[in-house]
């Protein structure tokens, strides 16, 4: 249990959130969002809620689903203003928390409206040509009532001419404006729109599946939104595969919603019938398209199983103000970690090469390449997710994320466990299937615990599974836990040999040799503590600018790493500290070093058997 410190103003209001009548669940509250001017980056919001006398709580909502944090864009909310009858409301703002809003109601008052604006920040979710709409960022809602209690009447006003994509049911469409029908504010939340003045969207739906699937895409231009067939293909494939893998789904059809710009942020955010998944504009045009496609839709398209319909009970709050805990994040994030890239490679999307080499990546990277895992075990890399997780600069000693990466280790050993102890007879598919299937009645939530999630597999495979989970989330080995492509008939080994993975971890750089971690421009994303660069006094946020009396750039760099394994003199780099210029000599002579997996023929193996197509074709 986690507990603050409140004052009694707070304690006093959050009781009488919950102890009188709330707002009117049963009448819908109305939201226009005027994005006519998202080209100035701004969006103009109107709400207007059914109200009674008396005081009334409003929230922004702080914790969103899928960021596993209390980050919810406050500080883009502005010009906020309430009236009711035509006379102005005063409001208050929390004390203790940013977030909430207090208002009293005067006598006779029924109806309440709100006006404010929403600043987008710099290079997040528009340019001059497209937009996306998470809702999250534009909805206040009462306190007292879940939210997949409140009812939403939501309308968009779009720049003339702009498409747009979504799962929400649209209510009707009159030139540049759409009502969509209404629907709870939980729903509303997990539904973003994508719009803009480029826009395509293909069908993706298998030959015979009775539910729609397609991507809606948007660009800074009309090339942009060329999907190769291949591509096409592959993504078809990808539906028919998770619907082998899982033998459900849980949603009325799904969208995947794809933003190509350079000039937005790229991610993706998880939603039961759609994901807002963001990359750079060439990217379908470049030849690398399947990797990055594979990389980050197959990901958020398993959400749609694992994370959003089954998912940790302390992370399905019922409202966005509670504060998440989010031990379970190895099992939310660091499953689907594994499952992604392995219906990628299924749908062909990623080659079996590159999906060697991904884990081959991720297995060095979290071995000498993250001497922070000596101190911090896995669980905490969960546990601390809220306030430390993406946490910029000397990554490898402090640890981030890692419940992603290392998930997809921890998950293949127990699918290698699976395979084993069922000699042969079940494998992580009969888990999915088990786990994660049932009837589809739409978009629900069905909660898990650890004992719960541990029950399952042992279902599938006795085995002592909570020791093996516990074992595993609370090691500070040194070495990345590679049992699983042992297991598979692999293992890790380094040569001179530069990977061609290209897209989600891309090249691992002079990670495995100096121990230096590049940006294109020499700044020093990360000196691996202990490694030679670290000890010869160069850090994070440095940045070089000389290699062996000569001007920097990285393949003079690599020339040096080269040369260095025949003599005895250091390498000399010339970096510059905040404003002063300094000389480090790295003590390095063992050449270039790349992670690769190399096949291990006393085994029989099972990772290629893993990443098998299960459906012929599309």
């Amino acid at each position: 249990m986690k507990l603050r410190r409140v004052s009694t103003f707070a304690f006093l209001a959050t009781a009488f959130v919950f102890t009188v009548p709330p707002v009117i669940a049963a009448e819908s509250i109305s939201l226009t969002v005027d994005a006519t001017r998202t080209q100035q980056k701004i969006l103009h919001a109107r709400l207007e809620l059914p109200v009674k006398p008396g005081p009334l709580t409003l929230y922004y909502p702080k914790w969103i689903p899928g960021e596993h944090g209390p980050d919810g864009p406050i500080a883009s909310l502005t010009g906020l203003k309430f009236e009711a009858g035509g006379k102005a409301i005063p409001w208050q703002r929390d004390l203790l928390d940013v977030f909430t809003f207090h208002i009293e109601i005067p006598s006779g008052v029924t109806r309440l409206q709100a006006t404010y604006d929403f600043i987008e920040p710099a290079d997040n979710s528009a340019t001059d040509k497209l937009m996306v709409l998470e809702w999250n960022e534009v909805v206040l809602y009462p306190a007292g009532t879940p939210a997949e209690n409140l009812s939403y009447e939501a309308r968009l006003e779009l720049p003339q001419g702009w498409k747009f994509g979504t799962t929400l049911p649209v209510e009707n469409e009159s030139g540049n404006r759409v009502a969509f029908k209404p629907i709870s504010l939980d729903m509303l939340v997990d539904s973003p729109v994508i719009a803009g003045e480029y826009y395509r969207s293909i069908d993706l739906t298998p030959p015979g599946e009775p539910i729609h699937h397609e991507i809606d895409l948007v660009a800074d231009s009309a090339l942009a939104l060329t999907m190769s067939p291949e591509n096409q293909k592959q993504m078809t494939n990808l539906v028919a595969e998770s619907g082998k893998l899982f033998g459900a789904r849980h949603y009325r059809d799904y969208h995947f919603l794809l933003t190509l710009s350079d000039h937005v942020a790229h991610f993706g955010l998880e939603h039961h019938e759609s994901n807002d998944s963001r990359l750079p504009e060439r990217t379908l045009l470049e030849p690398g398209s399947g990797m990055a496609l594979g990389g980050l839709l197959a990901h958020e398209f398993v959400h749609s199983w694992n994370g959003k319909f089954r998912r940790p009970a302390d992370l399905a709050a019922p409202y966005y103000e509670q504060a998440e805990e989010t031990d379970l994040l190895w099992g939310y994030e660091g499953l689907t970690d594994f499952l992604g890239p392995m219906l990628a490679a299924r749908s062909g999307l990623w080659t079996p090469e590159q999906y060697r080499e991904y884990l081959a990546s991720i297995a060095a990277s979290l071995g000498p390449g993250t001497p922070g895992r000596t101190w911090r075990p896995l669980i905490d890399t969960a546990v601390g997710e809220p306030g430390l997780g993406f946490a910029r600069g000397w990554h490898n000693w402090r640890r981030g994320v890692d419940y992603y990466d290392e998930g997809d280790l921890l998950w293949l050993e127990a699918a290698t466990i699976i395979h084993r102890e069922s000699h042969g007879q079940k494998s992580i598919d009969d888990f999915c299937q088990a786990f994660h299937g049932g009837p589809n009645t739409g978009p629900e939530v069905k909660t898990y615990t650890f004992d719960q999630l541990a029950a399952a597999l042992n279902a599938i495979a006795p085995f002592d599974w909570a020791s093996f989970f516990q074992t595993r989330l609370n090691s500070t080995s040194p070495e990345a836990p590679v049992r699983g492509i042992e297991n598979g008939g692999w293992r890790v080994d380094f040569n001179a040999e530069s990977p061609k993975l290209e897209g989600r971890r891309g090249n691992p750089g002079d990670v495995f040799s100096i121990g230096l971690q590049l940006a294109d421009n020499g700044v020093v994303d990360d000196a691996i503590v202990g490694g030679p660069a670290y000890d010869a006094g160069i850090s994070s946020g440095m940045k070089l600018i000389g290699v062996n009396g000569r001007v920097y750039n990285h393949e003079l760099l690599v020339d040096a790493i080269k040369a260095a394994k025949d003599t005895p003199q250091p390498i000399a780099l010339l970096v510059v500290v905040d404003d002063y210029i300094r000389n480090f000599s790295v003590d390095y002579h063992g050449g270039p070093r790349f992670p690769h997996l190399v096949r291990d023929s006393a085994k029989p193996d099972d990772l290629d058997e893993l990443i098998k197509a299960r459906v012929a074709s599309q």
